[in-house]
């Protein structure tokens, strides 16, 4: 029978021992304050000694809160109060970090010793492996002849890939630092670098101040560069990350900027650049982004985006817009209310367009209510839309400026009868206030009022079988709307998409400025099945029919003529991780005006995605040829520790690839390794065609959650 000890000494106080602890966010509790907690002692025999010393052997183990120690026999001498522990030792505090050790000499507080043939995992990677270790104070852990790595080491003698050799490190348990004395940085064993002195973060460290994982980029343009980034951590709630970024034509200075307040945050990224592409020019960018929450549920939104020319962004591998939306808003979404308010301004980065002649200050406001009346029954919706833009030119036409205000009230209700059937009853009416400057060709100001109505039908009907289950549901609907009023410009309603989701839309355009007209009618077909294997499938046929055309409806919008084009959508999704979602709008031709086709295929090697646009010539959409383009993106796991990527974005029109590239990625339990290409092969008057090679390596250990079971190596036995 083993026996059973327990204890409430101060002395085994095995917290201490462990060499690594969770961040610390606050002083540390005196030790009057502190509530010592019980340990408990078993072993196969326990006994005492006539010289008063306290002895435990065979398969001793300890406890107390978290931590476990494992060891053959533990001495304890009451009157010298020195713990002897003969090994092997084995130190667990949480699966956080473990002490392995053949012998140790400690204090009864175990606060002070020293411990031989010791070596200290963290978070079950990084190794530090040592001929002595010493604790000092509780706090600092003393390491003599080290070896720090976290590759997986072989009993073989074989070399790790990587390691640290050190004359001392200290590892402070306070700070969660790891401090270097006389350090070499060895591949295989030969010696690469040489630090008198290093400090690195212990791993279970979330955020500290140092360098983070530097990479080298070349590109046709600017050469070949290294970004080495430093992390300032400047509090609990704020940091900054400065990067310099430097090669044979370009010194920049990359910056990111984080906070965290009680009620928000902010992130500003940015750059300041001289390089050889424009010569004596200041070149940068700044993005920024923030949100508060304030009184009542309104939030606070805001977003910048500035760039000193319209190269910088392509020239430095930063997400290409072609035009920058800096906004500022404030919102709030209850379950019957809505509120938004919002200022945005614009800048183009397209070379075709003039930046005076395109709206860039814009003004918008909505809001709306809905209410349950019992006595007329259904829903009541009220709402109000408020807009407005202005172009910096003043020139006639070219700089209309516009605003607008929209009151609108709509009442729902439905019914759902015995047979099945559902009838979906809209009516409503909105009233705009519309004013326009810069513009010969309209009215200073107009106000006009649009009533609509309209009643949906809807049959649905389920079977199920032994083969799966089927989901059939007719549509039909019949809608009438009418504008009286001056016409008025389109400023915001220049491409109209139809799809599933407006297909049983009153108005199909974007925004109030425009609205449909006259008699309508549609019909449409919704249908899925659910099959027991797994698989899902859905699909929409609809159709839109009106009394008139309607001239502001682009050719290639489906929505011209009396008849619109077919809709045809559907989607298919397979257990195997396929997934397909294609849509178009077919013509009374059988010739189609638009087509879609995404769809992607995951499973434990391959991740595969693609998608196939295709859009004909229309000169209301600023579109003087077709469009027919296809992108994909896949990676494919080579083994447990290759992946290979690619991607690439061809224009079957102009048959060449507009971008292209390949990575190949090399990861295993100590280091990673990150090679790609790309190539950019368009061309503007700002930006040139462009090849970018990209390289990182990181070592693992030194960052939380960085380790990987699944790319653990074995030892061979040769």
């Amino acid at each position: 029978m083993r026996a059973l000890l327990s204890t409430l000494l101060s002395g085994v106080a095995c917290l201490h021992l462990a060499g690594a602890a969770t961040a610390q966010t606050l002083p540390p509790v005196p030790a009057e304050q502190t509530e010592v907690q019980p340990a408990i002692l078993v072993a196969d025999s326990v006994f005492i000694t006539p010289e008063r010393q306290l002895i435990a052997e065979g398969n001793v183990e300890a406890f107390q809160g978290d931590i476990r120690l494992q060891a053959q026999k533990i001495t304890f001498d009451r009157q010298s109060g020195q713990l002897s522990i003969e090994g092997p030792i084995r130190i667990d505090q949480g699966g956080r970090a473990t002490v392995l050790a053949d012998a140790a000499q400690l204090d009864k507080t175990l606060q002070d010793g020293l411990l031989t043939g010791a070596r200290m995992v963290f978070d079950q990677q990084l190794q530090l492996a040592a001929l002595q270790m010493t604790r000092v104070g509780g706090r600092y852990t003393q390491l003599y002849k080290t070896s720090v790595t976290s590759c997986h080491v072989c009993e073989n003698g074989k070399p790790p890939l990587w390691q640290i050799r050190a004359q001392k490190v200290v590892h402070d348990q306070l700070e969660q630092q790891l401090y270097f004395e006389g350090a070499q940085f060895r591949v295989l064993d030969v010696p690469v670098f040489y630090f008198p002195a290093m400090r690195l973060p212990d791993p279970n460290l979330k955020r500290a101040t140092g360098f983070l994982i530097p990479s080298i980029r070349t590109t046709s343009q600017l050469g070949t560069g290294i970004k080495v980034p430093y992390f300032f951590r400047l509090g609990d709630h704020r940091d900054l990350t400065v990067s310099p970024y430097v090669s044979s034509k370009t010194k920049t200075l990359d910056l990111r900027y984080r906070q965290a307040f009680a009620r928000g945050r902010i992130e500003i990224d940015g750059a300041y650049t001289r390089d050889d592409l424009i010569p004596g020019e200041d070149r940068g960018y700044v993005f920024a982004t923030g949100q508060f929450d304030l009184r009542d549920d309104y939030k606070l939104k805001l977003g910048v985006q500035a760039v000193s020319d319209n190269g910088y962004l392509a020239d430095y591998g930063l997400p290409e817009y072609d035009r920058l939306r800096s906004e500022i808003s404030i919102e709030r979404f209850r379950r019957d209310s809505a509120f938004r308010i919002g200022l945005i301004h614009y800048e183009t980065l397209r070379d075709s367009e003039i930046e005076d002649e395109i709206p860039t200050e814009i003004f918008d406001i909505n809001a709306e209510k809905r209410y349950f009346p019992t006595g007329l029954g259904g829903e009541v919706r009220l709402a109000f839309d408020g807009h407005a833009h202005q172009r910096q030119s003043s020139a006639n036409v070219v700089g209309r400026d516009i605003a607008r205000a929209t009151l609108d009230a709509e009442w729902l209700r439905s019914w759902t009868f015995a047979s099945g059937l559902r009838a979906d009853w809209r009516m409503g009416v909105a009233v705009d206030d519309y004013r326009v400057w810069d513009d010969s060709n309209y009215a200073s100001g107009t106000l006009r009022s649009a009533p609509r109505a309209a009643l949906t039908l809807r049959y649905p009907m389920i079977y199920r079988g032994t083969t799966g289950t089927h989901f059939l549901e007719p549509i039909a609907q019949l809608g009438w709307s009418d504008v009286s009023g001056a016409p008025l410009p389109n400023g915001e309603s220049n491409f109209v998409e139809f799809d599933q989701g407006n297909l049983l839309a009153l108005s199909r355009f974007p925004a109030n400025d425009q609205r449909e007209e006259g008699k309508r009618a549609v019909f449409g077909l919704n249908w899925a099945r659910f099959s027991p294997s797994g698989w899902q499938a859905f699909a929409t046929v609809g159709q839109v029919f009106r009394s008139t055309s309607d001239p502001r409806f682009s050719k290639s919008s489906g929505l011209g003529g009396t008849a619109s084009d077919l809709l045809l959508a559907g989607q298919i999704t397979l257990p195997q991780g396929l997934g397909l979602t294609a849509r178009g709008l077919l013509d009374g031709s059988l010739n189609f005006s638009k087509v879609e086709v995404r769809g992607s295929w995951t499973d434990d090697r391959t991740s595969v995605s693609g998608s196939y646009l295709w859009l004909g010539r229309d000169l209301a959409e600023n579109r003087a040829l077709a469009v027919s383009e296809f992108w994909f993106d896949g990676s494919y796991k080579v083994n447990p520790y290759w992946t290979a990527s690619a991607n690439i974005r061809y224009d079957i029109e102009d048959s060449r690839a507009t971008r292209a590239g390949i990575g190949f990625a090399y990861q295993n339990e100590c280091v990673t390794v990150n090679i790609s290409v790309n190539r950019r092969y368009t061309s503007s008057t700002s930006v040139e065609p462009s090849t970018d090679f990209g390289f990182t390596i990181a070592l693992s250990g030194f960052a939380v959650e960085s380790a990987n079971k699944e790319y653990r190596r074995s030892c061979s036995k040769t």
